[in-house]
Formats: C-alpha cells, structure tokens, sequence
C-alpha cells in the first residue's frame, strides 16, 4: 500500500460518489448514499483504516487526501438534502395513514333503466327499435296523424312552438308516420324518445317526458293483437299479477281508440298517490290506425289494418320503484337516485 494507491482510490471512491448523487431521488436515497460512504463501516472509514499499514511518512499526505474526500462528500450530501427538502415542502401534504375517499361509482337514471327495459321486451317480442327528432314540422306532429289546422291539440297551451309551423312534438307518433312514408308493410315498430307539453308539474305530470310509440301494421292486426301485446308487456314488466283494463277513448289518428290502465301494484287496488285511489295507473292511449292516416302514406286501407299505442316511460317507472312524484325523477337529488 503506497501514498499512490490512496490517492487512486479516493479518486475512484469520489467519481463514483459523484455519479451516485446524481440519480438520487429523495431523503430516502440521500440517507443510504450517506451511509455508504460516511458510515462506520462505510467506504470512507474503510479507507481511513487502511492508513494503518503506511509509514509514517506517507500517512500525512494520503489522511489529508482522505479528509479532504470526506469534506467534499458532507458538502454535497448536505446541499442535496437542502433541495431535496425544499423540493418536499413545496409538495402537498399526504397522509398516508387517512382512510381513502371512497369515490361513487355511475349508475343508469331510473327513468333510463326503465326505458331499456321496455325496449328489450317489445325487441323480443319482434318489434323494431327507431329514432326519430325531437324538432319536428307540424304535418308530422299533427296533419300527418289526422289532426287538422284548428284542433285543440295544436292551441299553445298545449303545444311549444319553436318557430313557423315548427314544434317541440308533443308525442312520439311522427316518427310512425316517417317510416311508413319510407316502407311498405308489414311495419312492426316503437319509437322510444323525449316530448314535451306545456304541462304543469305535478305528483304525475311533467312537461318533458319520456314516451315509447308503438306501430303494427299488416294485413289481418285486430284489435285483440294489440290487447295481447300490451298484456304481454305489463307482465313481464310489472309481473304475472298486473291486470289491465281499456276504455273507450277517442284519438284523431286511431279508429276505435281507448285509454289504458295498469292495476297498480304499489297499494294492490287500496289506493295511493299514485293511482289517485283509484287502484289504476292511466298508461296512455291506444288503438286501431285510423284510415285517414294510411292516406298521407300511401298504404291502402282495404288491406292492411294496424294498431298503435303509446306509454309513458316515467309512469311505469312509478309503478316499478314505487315513487309518488315524477318530479323526483327529475331534480338531481343525490338523496333519491343513491337509492338506484
């Protein structure tokens, strides 16, 4: 052992000490790079050791290049701590021994859970699922379904007008008259979608809801095929115990046309908010296509025969999670739609 090979080694243990720093990335590293070479089994006090075997002459000249090494090592360690620590403190505070937030995960709308629902059991029952526009013209929304210029249903207490001869529709039955104006029978479709009215909110009315149409036309539909059809429905929706009941009604683009009734399986036929007392939940309408309506597209009425019906969505959605008020439905309370 020579005063050169001190001095090689500490050259050496100073590169690399130089190169170690570098890739340091926090206090954690820092503190293991200073242990490594400043601890009492480090490499530095390894070396200080082997100044043993040295004369005394050489001893001098290769400590001093030892402790000049240490200096340099103390100097760098502790202004890589000073930035490392400024670094830290810059940082937001984690503590890691806090429980972490527990984040809410999605979940359908119930009106939208419903709406699916009923879309898949009239798919199954061969029915065709379209779209149609939310802005409509008035031929569609009315002249088209045999509603003529002057008919009340056109008055804007009713009806939301967007401009001339423009409107909001107020149902989703147009959308039955544009795929019969671009098919010829047989037409076995339900057009799901929103509508609007100047409606007042109330327990069971709003001014925008959701609405599925139905339309089958084809030679031979009677009106038991639609009686069947809606039955079909409301069990596999509401269960092998709902009841349904029609009423005479009348409807300008259905000829005989009713109303029709769901028994209400929240009281039972008790009676309760939602079926006013009654024990029935007023669905919507329904009937035979009225043959005024085969005119504007073209389908020749001594042939074919067709019913249409309609439903609201949110009525059955009260009836399937026992809600009181469709405005639940609709003002965002956290508080309710947990509950889905």
């Amino acid at each position: 052992m020579t005063v050169s090979n001190v001095h090689t080694q500490v050259q050496v243990l100073e590169e690399e000490f130089t190169n170690a720093l570098a890739n340091v990335k926090n206090a954690s590293e820092l503190e293991s790079l200073r242990i490594q070479y400043l601890g009492r089994k480090g490499c530095i006090s390894k070396l200080f050791k082997k100044l043993e075997i040295l004369t005394i002459e050489d001893r001098k000249p290769s400590g001093r290049d030892i402790n000049h090494l240490k200096q340099k090592v103390q100097t760098a360690l502790r202004e890589s701590k000073t930035i490392i620590t400024r670094e830290d403190e810059s940082k937001p505070f984690v503590d890691l021994t806090l429980p972490g937030n527990q984040w809410s995960i999605g979940r359908y709308h119930p009106v939208t859970t419903v709406l699916r629902q009923i879309k898949s059991t009239f798919e199954r029952m061969g029915f065709l699922v379209v779209q149609g526009l939310e802005v409509e013209t008035e031929y569609y929304n009315f002249e088209a379904l045999n509603i003529p210029k002057g008919h009340p249903a056109r008055d804007m207490h009713d009806t939301l007008f967007v401009g001339d001869e423009i409107v909001l529709r107020t149902h989703t039955s147009p959308v039955q008259v544009r795929i019969m104006e671009s098919q010829p029978p047989p037409v076995r479709i339900i057009s799901p979608g929103r509508c609007y009215r100047r409606d007042t909110p109330d327990a069971t009315h709003s001014p925008v809801f959701h609405q599925v149409e139905g339309l089958c036309v084809d030679e031979g539909v009677t009106f038991a095929d639609l009686k069947g059809v809606i039955l079909t429905f409301a069990k596999n929706m509401l269960g092998s115990d709902v009841k349904i009941r029609f009423r005479p009604s009348f409807f300008p683009f259905t000829e005989p046309s009713a109303e029709y009734d769901f028994s209400c399986i929240i009281c039972h036929g008790k009676g309760c908010k939602v079926c006013k007392g009654t024990g029935w939940v007023e669905i919507s309408g329904a009937g035979m296509v009225n043959p005024e309506v085969y005119k504007y597209v073209d389908y020749d009425g001594e042939k074919v025969t067709g019913y249409a019906f309609g439903m609201g969505v949110e009525r059955i959605a009260m009836l399937i999670y026992e809600v009181h008020d469709i405005r639940l439905f609709y003002e965002n309370d956290v508080r309710f739609l947990y509950q889905f």
